[in-house]
């Protein structure tokens, strides 16, 4: 299961995403980017950041009387949490099967899977030059040299 801070409600979603943009806001500031979305009233804003800080979430600094909020989680965090927790739930864990969703429901086109397909080479590759790169590697490719060649 995911940890209950990086999992979010959609309003708590809405004033991270501000925050992230902004790196950090008022209440009042939180609101006004809000308003034309949510039409929310500036207490709830205010009372949905104090409960986030409690969370660990946000944290605040005070300039004057006004609280100033910035995030204390990163958006990638975020996202890890609520995919995992969205595969596992509808899923069964299994992320093929989610893919599989997007593509049958047309959620996804195939120039996207052509793109999908690209970065997962890029990636691919990337991640066989960093075990290549790693000390480990080069402690183990030393000793075969040592061997003649052995592993």
């Amino acid at each position: 299961m995911s940890d209950p801070k990086t999992t979010l409600g959609d309003l708590q979603l809405a004033i991270m995403r501000v925050l992230w943009q902004h790196r950090e806001a008022s209440a009042a500031e939180v609101h006004r980017l809000l308003l034309d979305e949510r039409g929310l009233a500036p207490t709830t804003i205010a009372t949905m950041l104090r409960k986030m800080e409690e969370k660990g979430i946000v944290a605040h600094r005070a300039i004057g009387r006004v609280f100033v909020y910035r995030p204390t989680i990163d958006s990638e965090d975020v996202h890890r949490s609520m995919v995992g927790e969205l595969v596992e739930r509808l899923f069964q864990g299994d992320p093929r099967e989610l893919a599989l969703h997007l593509l049958r429901e047309g959620d996804i086109d195939f120039d996207e899977i052509e793109d999908l397909r690209r970065q997962i080479a890029e990636q691919r590759g990337s991640n066989r030059d960093s075990r290549r790169e790693s000390p480990e590697n080069s402690r183990d490719a030393a000793r075969s040299e040592r061997r003649g060649g052995r592993s």
